[in-house]
């Protein structure tokens, strides 16, 4: 608020000029804009696992961490329902400090990779490929190089029942030294510095199930691999792909 008037020497009043903001006001607003727009980027990259294929329904879920903060999907809501006014989110514990939707049902999968890993987004699917190969090997064979963009072979997490802390503990094994896992007879796991990262290894992995899935239907025939060597040497060269700023 400004000061009130006050009378200069020559009688005429003068107003004073409201002093700086308080710094802490500043940057409670700041943040609350960064979380407002990791929201709404967040939102986006949920409904793009429907549009593309990757998620039917409610049947995956998105996350995002801000701090000690992390933005989740609610669980059972189409994401094309969802608006700024859901924002939704936990503490690394667990506890709900925004929103009044409950948060998804597959948050302590989401909360063990923030814990253990530097990761800042992630993405859990049902996509129809990487599903179908949980259920038939152990880990996705080496068929296509980018493999490497995973860390290594991607394996397959032991089934537990979803939500549990048991499907939490299965997958952070299948995770170790890696970035994405398949879940068997359930879906897929990726985590990423970026949601835009997050997801882009989600489809990924769905386009590598969906391809070793095709060459291994040919009848008489059976695709090539790669070995370890081949894998390593591409994941020193992807550590320079890219633009460099």
């Amino acid at each position: 608020m400004a000061e009130p008037r006050r009378n200069t020497a020559d009688g005429r009043q003068d107003a004073r000029q409201d002093g700086p903001r308080d710094a802490q006001q500043d940057a409670q607003q700041n943040g609350r804009q960064d979380v407002a727009r990791l929201w709404t980027h967040l939102i986006d990259t949920a409904r793009r696992t429907v549009t593309e294929g990757l998620v039917v329904g409610t049947s995956g879920n998105v996350s995002a961490r801000i701090g000690d903060l992390v933005l989740v999907t609610p669980s059972g809501v189409p994401y094309d329902r969802l608006t700024p006014a859901d924002l939704t989110g936990v503490d690394l514990g667990g506890r709900q400090v925004l929103g009044t939707l409950v948060p998804t049902s597959e948050l302590p999968m989401h909360l063990a990779v923030y814990r253990s890993t530097d990761a800042r987004a992630v993405v859990h699917t049902h996509a129809v490929h990487a599903t179908a190969v949980s259920t038939l090997v152990p880990e996705l064979p080496l068929v296509h190089y980018m493999a490497a963009a995973l860390g290594g072979p991607v394996r397959v997490a032991p089934y537990a029942t979803y939500g549990t802390d048991e499907l939490a503990a299965n997958m952070l094994g299948a995770l170790a030294g890696r970035t994405g896992c398949l879940l068997q007879n359930h879906g897929t796991v990726t985590y990423g510095a970026t949601l835009d990262q997050a997801y882009d290894r989600t489809a990924q992995l769905e386009w590598m199930c969906r391809l070793w899935l095709t060459a291994s239907s040919v009848p008489g025939l059976t695709p090539t691999l790669l070995n370890d060597a081949q894998l390593a040497e591409v994941g020193e060269r992807l550590k320079g792909y890219g633009q460099r700023r």
